[in-house]
């Protein structure tokens, strides 16, 4: 297991130098990486944001469901189950998207980072050729964290390091804030994204980078399906609403004459 771990990073790590050679830019090489992942998982994160609409959708037969069962839990389950089954929906089907998601974004982060004693590939590598791993004039190492830039060079020069910290936790409340939701739902998304500030101070900024772009790609990936979801079922709705009327309008055409009306 270990030595596939150590293939996956490389084969990461030489992917990220392949696109560099192109774009001239590591900052612009992790931005192509992240568009290269998000288009392979796009079937995924497709199914992913239908999955969510639904849920949201039936979520009012969900709460019918948790009134009527509030006292028998093994029933509530039971039905609720039975519930998500009769109507195609999986509870659990927009998690996979993000967990396929994690491994890269753990190698990214052995691949980037370092420290002095024990650098990783990328280091290595730029300390062979005296170079610096570059974001145009944004970001003047992404190897490097926020918590050093700013422990060495002071408040000024993290300040580009502390706004990809910020964007990070931002990304992770956001798409429970736009969600329509309990508020306690909401209130752990925002917990989270608290805790996703201490974990990006002492992320690389490259995996920040990767990060930041992957979750501004999915936020407006899910809010463009939603509402394209929402407008779709609306005019189905409307549609089956005008369907049903006129149905009822050729049923009260075609009744019989009363018995009165035969005789005259």
């Amino acid at each position: 297991m270990g030595a596939l771990w150590i293939e996956f990073k490389e084969l990461i790590f030489a992917l990220l130098l392949y696109i560099e050679r192109y774009v001239g830019d590591w900052g612009l090489a992790i931005i192509a990486l992240t568009v290269l992942v998000r288009l392979a998982l796009m079937p995924l994160t497709v199914k992913q944001t239908k999955s969510m609409y639904e849920l949201q959708r039936i979520q009012p037969k969900i709460k019918e469901l948790q009134a009527k069962y509030a006292d028998d839990k093994e029933k509530l389950q039971e039905e609720t189950l039975k519930f998500y089954q009769a109507n195609k929906v999986n509870p659990f089907g927009g998690c996979l998207p993000m967990l396929l998601q994690m491994p890269l974004l753990f190698a990214l982060y052995q691949v980037l980072g370092g420290t002095a004693k024990s650098p990783g590939m990328m280091m290595e590598y730029l300390a062979e050729k005296g170079e610096v791993g570059r974001f145009f004039f944004l970001i003047p190492d992404i190897a490097k964290t926020p918590s050093m830039i700013f422990q060495s060079e002071g408040l000024a020069p993290a300040i580009p390091y502390l706004l990809l910290v910020a964007l990070f936790g931002l990304s992770v409340w956001l798409p429970q804030a736009l969600m329509p939701g309990e508020r306690q739902q909401k209130m752990i998304g925002a917990y989270m994204g608290v805790m996703m500030l201490f974990f990006g101070w002492s992320a690389p900024a490259g995996v920040l980078l990767y990060w930041d772009v992957s979750s501004l790609w999915g936020i407006a990936q899910q809010q463009i399906m939603m509402a394209s979801l929402k407008r779709g079922h609306d005019e189905s709705s409307e549609h089956g609403s005008a369907e049903e009327a006129v149905a009822v309008k050729k049923t009260s055409k075609a009744r019989p004459r009363s018995a009165k009306n035969k005789k005259r």
